[in-house]
């Protein structure tokens, strides 16, 4: 009896050792994340912060590979499909938790096919107009689009994203017919907005900040039920009439399930004291982000929370997909 516990031990000590090591040696070659948008916008943007301080933590390059489609889910199907070695790994969006309630067919089951690792930051959406737009604020755009029905356009960064479901929201709200463009991110949707192709847009405060501060875009309000730091004269919706209306953007880090939990936890840890740089932080307020550095399990806990939440969201905005 006393020489088949010694066995068991022994080969508990020697998996441990070896997962023990399996983590020392990760990562030997280079780390794949791909960003489910083109280059330009908040999630890449997040994502390039993020990796540069990954490659100088783990000494291997971090890759960032654009692909954008679909709402995001292009990109997440390619990353729930890899190989769960640590190798790949998705910067993730609030999309990702709305996408399951409003496509009829998805090829990946966002719960159950990636593994959070953690949130990296939270960024408020702010809704903004071209300059020359007949509206100064809230009331102003709802008094304008209810006096000219299904004449306005908004733009979103994809079907089934965050910024569409807000745009439905405002309509469901305000009581307003707006015809809905998405486009496949906020890069292209930004330079349509401010070329008079579209009316509005919903996008985070990441990427419209540069172009209100150069007078580009004009904001009329954010999505959040607090104020942005960066935009700290700009009312929430709440304050201009739309009580309860709350909607922020988060974006974090998930790896194919089944990747080693030693992986998972190293990279969290790292992700955790890159978000905590001061050359980080200021980065992350530049544009209007607030870092986060949450850890797995807090993370999963979000994603499962927020997919009840907006299946609501989108069932009373009769939101879908095929």
């Amino acid at each position: 009896m006393q020489s088949v516990i010694r066995t068991a031990v022994a080969a508990f000590a020697l998996a441990l050792g070896a997962g023990t090591a399996f983590a020392q040696a990760y990562p030997a070659k280079p780390i794949r994340l791909i960003v489910p948008f083109p280059p330009g916008g908040t999630t890449d943007v997040l994502a390039r912060t993020v990796g540069q301080k990954l490659t100088q933590a783990l000494g291997q390059p971090v890759i960032i590979e654009n692909r954008p489609g679909a709402g995001a889910t292009i990109g997440a199907d390619a990353a729930a499909k890899s190989a769960p070695d640590g190798y790949t790994l998705l910067m993730g969006a609030v999309h990702h938790t709305i996408a399951p309630n409003v496509y009829k067919k998805l090829s990946y089951d966002f719960q159950k096919d990636l593994t959070p690792v953690s949130v990296v930051a939270i960024v408020p959406n702010v809704l903004v107009v071209s300059p020359s737009f007949p509206a100064s604020n809230v009331q102003e755009l709802v008094a304008y689009a209810r006096a000219n029905p299904g004449k306005l356009t908004y733009a979103s960064n994809g079907n089934g994203t965050a910024h569409h479901l807000i745009g439905e929201q405002f309509k469901a709200q305000t009581g307003t017919s707006i015809v809905h463009v998405p486009y496949k991110g906020s890069a292209p949707a930004i330079t349509d907005l401010m070329g008079g192709q579209v009316s509005m847009m919903f996008d985070t405060a990441s990427s419209a900040l540069p172009y209100i501060k150069a007078g580009k875009l004009k904001p009329l309000a954010v999505a959040t039920a607090r104020r942005s730091s960066a935009l700290p004269d700009v009312p929430t919706l709440a304050e201009s009439g739309l009580p309860g209306f709350d909607i922020a953007s988060w974006f974090g880090i998930l790896a194919p399930a089944g990747t080693p939990p030693e992986i998972v936890n190293r990279l969290g840890t790292e992700i955790t004291r890159a978000l905590a740089l001061p050359d980080v932080k200021k980065q992350f307020a530049d544009i209007g982000a607030e870092p986060v550095g949450n850890t797995p399990a807090q993370m999963t806990a979000q994603i499962k929370e927020e997919v009840t939440r907006f299946g609501k969201l989108v069932k009373e905005a009769r939101v879908s997909m095929d």
